[in-house]
């Protein structure tokens, strides 16, 4: 295909792999790796290597991970189809030109580049595929945590049901001591271990699913913008019908084509997250109900300041002795914290019996 004027021809940086790589020093959103999935293709792409990994992910492994595990298989099914639809968009747009290349000027030069667009868009869906990887290993690293989870679970239930079986068989046997205290330790290995895969998978589920939905939004934004400039291509395109016999005049739009090409290629080059065209914009009650739960969980993250509660009290004046205190009135809140006292208090009560006797007493 004629790539005189492809915007892959210099491959400088764009905007947003700018931005991407200053963040880079502070550990967050790193540059994609190469897909995983763009080697060692064991089962082939068809659809037969899709079936047999969905299947097969679980069908082994620890239960605590089965579920994870088929939902990175699937991933990887979808990761497979679309490199294959980023390689055959661009044989697509390759061969939209060589049938162009026959035509009439202005057919010919607008074929050639739409070619270039759609050959743009398949390179987009191929980065795409790498930023996906992204999101898919992010998520095969809470499937690793719940594997390693998964022995402590066996081990204290394999202890539990030994104490409940020599419970059952001999009552008096010695070994139920020990294996309690087995099962204590257990218990606190698996509470660790449990908090841990509690924190990782909140922690790695929100960066998996900003991978994803950060390269999504990129990508069709691009996508989006590469559309609209085929459109004014299009433009370019003669198509008042003529009589037979008739000529068309002569094709006067190369430089026009050469122009939106290359401002196509500006957008796609100068585009980040911040200029995006498309905002997802909250209503009303769900941003108060997101502000809402947002500040409860900082709230419970910096915890409630206690400090003042246990200040001295340095007003010798408002000091009260104790036999005072039956003088004393208390608000409604106090009383009420009486009356809920009186009833545990009460006959009826826990602590009924010492009542009773202090009631004896004071009426001696």
């Amino acid at each position: 295909m004629h790539r005189t004027y492809s915007m892959r021809q210099t491959r400088a940086p764009t905007a947003s792999q700018i931005q991407t790589s200053l963040t880079q020093c502070t550990g967050k959103n790193p540059p994609p790796p190469p897909s995983t999935t763009k080697a060692g293709r064991l089962f082939g792409k068809g659809t037969f290597g899709h079936a047999l990994r969905r299947n097969a992910a679980g069908a082994f492994g620890p239960d605590l991970a089965k579920k994870l595990t088929q939902l990175v298989k699937m991933e990887k099914n979808v990761m497979r189809s679309l490199e294959t639809v980023a390689k055959e968009r661009m044989e697509v747009a390759q061969q939209l030109s060589i049938w162009g290349e026959a035509g009439d000027e202005d057919v010919s030069d607008v074929t050639d580049k739409l070619g270039v667009l759609l050959y743009e868009i398949g390179e987009l869906e191929d980065q795409y595929v790498d930023r996906y990887d992204q999101y898919r290993v992010t998520m095969k690293s809470i499937r690793n945590i719940e594997a390693s989870v998964q022995p402590s679970r066996d081990r204290k239930q394999k202890i539990t049901d030994n104490i409940a079986q020599l419970k059952y068989k001999e009552p008096n046997s010695p070994k139920i001591v020990v294996l309690e205290q087995e099962l204590v330790r257990a218990e606190a290995e698996s509470l660790v271990a449990e908090a841990q895969l509690s924190n990782i998978t909140r922690e790695k589920i929100k960066s998996a699913y900003t991978y994803q939905f950060d390269a999504l939004r990129e990508h069709c934004e691009k996508v989006a913008i590469i559309a609209g400039f085929g459109k004014h291509l299009l433009e370019l395109i003669d198509d008042t019908p003529v009589t037979p016999g008739e000529t068309r005049a002569a094709y006067d739009g190369y430089e026009a084509s050469k122009a939106i090409i290359q401002d196509c290629e500006d957008a796609l080059t100068n585009w980040v997250t911040t200029n995006a065209a498309v905002s997802s914009k909250l209503s009303t009650r769900a941003r108060t109900l997101s502000t809402r739960r947002r500040n409860n969980i900082k709230a419970r993250s910096e915890g409630l300041d206690l400090s003042g509660q246990d200040a001295p009290l340095n007003d010798r004046d408002s000091w009260v002795a104790a036999g005072d205190h039956k003088s004393h009135d208390y608000d409604d809140e106090d009383e009420e914290d009486e009356r809920a006292h009186s009833v545990l208090d009460s006959d009826s009560g826990l602590n009924g019996e010492h009542h009773r006797g202090r009631s004896e007493a004071m009426a001696a």
